[in-house]
């Protein structure tokens, strides 16, 4: 029902699942490897009077490391080398590093969110648990769920639709399970769209079919799927049929919108250059506004490399080129057309890193392990409160503290929220309720059990929404 009724605009504009949705779609800008947060967020100024120092012990409290620096006879205090800026908004602000001059354009549409953290301390069982609710593989993934919860606006595109962007530091694999359908119907896995050949394997007919020969091939085969279905009853029948329709409508629908050859010249200037290279960031950002334009409703892209263990500066400040720009123009782009207001961004990836070095430590070089405790997401549009930060680290930016400085240690697994606090669980819950879901009432049986997104936790941080 709710995917027949996504089709009527006034209907997919009001409403939602279970509420009024602030936001009709989503667009998550996921920075795979853990971006440092001190170097790009979340300003430790204090931190330069302890340069080199060991980190006092009543700070990491105990707290579990990997074993990258479990063997390190000292965990010495490394301060950002970059200069921050004051954003202000109204009676606020929002600091951000010179890595990022060009998102520092918009941090007036940003809501910063220093106090995200997750049980995590790797990063495949971090990306699992953050993209699908469980540090277990298996689970639908968030743009499956809402796929499966709101339906489709564009019968010729999918709901869901991926996008790896180039990096120069691709060290961690990302695997399909991250955008996958889990034990929902196929129909709700995140396509992929590559940048070389055809954007979808096999989307080009092979030479000497025909697209009414194609045509001839999918109604012979519905009729033998549907005569399987008749006899066995699998649902996961229907949903191959399903996804034969879809590949069939998008070898239509995708070449165009891949074309970028319409843009406009100022666009390009927006976007930068770069938007012209197919697979850059950019021009993965472009393809996402255009794809939100046409109704897809979940749109991710991967930027791999930000695991900076050594020479963090050199790898940091490349990544930070690749994707500084293209977030910034993307934001530029919705405000623009008027579309801001109902597409929720968010930029973050699966963990922070350590406010300590991991290996040796100079002013102009260091490096920063993985660190769960306190990590920085943001998110603009679609509802959120702009040109704010929420939550607080300590002077180390290594616990998530209050007002007054008092280190906050959240359960996450208990029903008591902390306030401040920005469980993984309670980001994709937000991330739901402003999509016009109850995170809790989304669920799917399988093996006798409803499972949902948030497993059985997560709190909406009304704090943030508008």
């Amino acid at each position: 029902m709710t995917h027949l009724l996504a089709r009527d605009p006034a209907f997919a504009a009001a409403e939602g699942l279970h509420h009024p949705a602030k936001a009709q779609r989503v667009i998550y800008l996921f920075m795979s490897g853990g971006p440092s947060h001190l170097d790009t967020w979340d300003y430790k100024p204090k931190m330069r009077q302890l340069f080199g120092q060991d980190l006092p012990k009543e700070v990491r409290d105990g707290q579990r490391i990997t074993g990258m620096t479990a063997g390190q006879k000292t965990l010495p205090v490394c301060p950002s080398k970059y200069e921050f800026t004051l954003c202000e908004n109204n009676d606020s602000g929002v600091w951000v590093s010179e890595l990022l001059p060009h998102t520092a354009s918009v941090a007036k549409e940003l809501c910063v969110i220093h106090s995200t953290f997750t049980e995590a301390i790797n990063h495949d069982p971090a990306i699992t648990y953050i993209q699908t609710g469980s540090q277990i593989p298996g689970r639908p993934s968030l743009g499956a769920w809402l796929s499966y919860g709101l339906g489709n606006l564009n019968e010729n595109l999918p709901g869901y639709v991926v996008m790896h962007a180039r990096t120069s530091f691709a060290e961690q694999s990302l695997f399909g399970r991250l955008w996958g359908s889990g034990f929902l119907p196929s129909e709700h896995q995140g396509v992929l769209l590559r940048s070389e050949g055809d954007p979808v394997l096999y989307l080009s007919n092979p030479r000497g079919v025909s697209r009414d020969d194609r045509r001839a091939q999918l109604d012979a085969l519905e009729a033998l799927n549907q005569a399987q279905y008749d006899s066995f009853g699998d649902p996961e029948i229907l949903s191959r049929i399903k996804q034969h329709e879809m590949a069939y409508r998008m070898q239509a629908s995708v070449p165009e919108l891949m074309d970028l050859s319409d843009e406009p010249d100022e666009v390009f200037a927006l976007y930068g250059q770069e938007a012209r290279q197919p697979g850059s960031f950019a021009a993965c950002a472009l393809n996402a506004r255009r794809l939100a334009e046409r109704g897809v409703r979940n749109i991710q892209i991967f930027h791999r490399g930000w695991d900076a263990h050594g020479n963090l500066p050199k790898e940091h400040e490349s990544q930070c080129r690749d994707v500084d720009q293209g977030c910034a123009a993307l934001i530029k782009d919705l405000r623009r057309l008027g579309m801001l207001d109902e597409t929720l961004v968010v930029w973050g990836g699966e963990f922070g890193r350590t406010s300590y070095c991991q290996g040796n430590l100079t002013r102009e070089n260091y490096g920063r392990d993985h660190h769960p405790r306190c990590f920085t997401v943001w998110m603009a549009g679609g509802g959120v409160k702009p040109g704010i930060t929420y939550g607080r680290t300590d002077d180390f930016g290594y616990n998530i503290c209050d007002a007054d400085g008092n280190v906050l240690r959240p359960q996450p697994n208990k029903d008591v929220w902390t306030p401040g606090t920005m469980h993984i669980h309670d980001l994709n819950a937000t991330i739901l309720h402003l999509l016009g879901i109850d995170h809790r009432r989304l669920t799917y049986r399988y093996q006798g059990r409803d499972f949902r997104l948030t497993d059985v936790h997560g709190h909406v941080v009304h704090d943030i929404i508008s």
